[in-house]
């Protein structure tokens, strides 16, 4: 059966009201079977499939920069160590991110891997259905659209902790779609909330067709994936957004 972006359910028996009012309350919310059991399927096998990942890094300017598999193959080895090295470097003083990604609207927009089916994702998180979510549980009509990016964090990778303001502060909240399954805490991976003393308040544990939904003035990390991780960590992750829609 081809991938439409009608392959993409909500679960019917989502009750909104539950969850806008807890997102009301706390700025933070989990949806857990957000998705109709087939589309959660669907994603999963797109998601652990044949997806061309990127390396996504930050440069020595603290600039997101991504690689693809065959851009790090062709670089000189002494270049590609010297990269991973000031990666880490600058993580040491909570600097940057290192981990997998297929950026999903820079994808669609530049035509890259035509017919691929994580394409109709890309037009799934932009539909009614799903920004009519966005709007409902976290109260702000005049989101338009969904920003998008498809991530997978294996061992040695991380994201520091930071706030998702946006360049032009057009990002009303951000989400994390988890389609991971069978994670164990001491794995790292895990979305931690920080205070202004950077004690943590609260953490997640990557979980499969679960939505977390959460303000973007929370302090948050994604902690480092462990060496001894007996999986790989995979979302799909973005940010409800009130800026003009992209014309198509």
């Amino acid at each position: 059966m081809a991938i439409t972006v009608d392959t993409w359910r909500l679960n019917p028996a989502l009750d909104l009201a539950k969850y806008a009012e807890i997102y009301a309350r706390r700025g933070i919310v989990q949806i857990p079977d957000v998705l109709t059991p087939p589309s959660a399927e669907t994603l999963n096998s797109i998601l652990s499939g044949n997806l061309p990942w990127r390396v996504l890094a930050t440069d020595a300017n603290d600039k997101p920069v991504h690689f693809t598999q065959a851009q790090l193959s062709a670089m000189p080895k002494q270049q590609r160590d010297a990269m991973f090295q000031d990666i880490m470097l600058r993580a040491r003083k909570n600097r940057g991110f290192f981990y997998h990604t297929y950026p999903l609207i820079e994808a669609y927009l530049n035509g890259w891997d035509p017919g691929h089916p994580i394409h109709t994702i890309t037009e799934f998180v932009n539909s009614p259905d799903w920004l009519g979510l966005g709007r409902r549980v976290t109260g702000v009509e005049r989101i338009t659209k969904a920003d998008a990016h498809a991530t997978a964090y294996s061992p040695s990778h991380f994201l520091t902790r930071h706030l998702d303001l946006g360049d032009d502060r057009e990002r009303r909240a951000a989400y994390v779609l988890g389609m991971t399954k069978d994670w164990q805490p001491d794995w790292g991976g895990l979305l931690l909330f920080l205070n202004e003393k950077q004690d943590i308040t609260e953490g997640y544990l990557p979980r499969y067709n679960v939505l977390t939904i959460f303000d973007i003035k929370y302090l948050h990390t994604v902690t480092q994936v462990s060496s001894f991780a007996g999986g790989v960590r995979r979302a799909v992750t973005g940010w409800f957004r009130d800026d003009p829609p992209v014309k198509g």
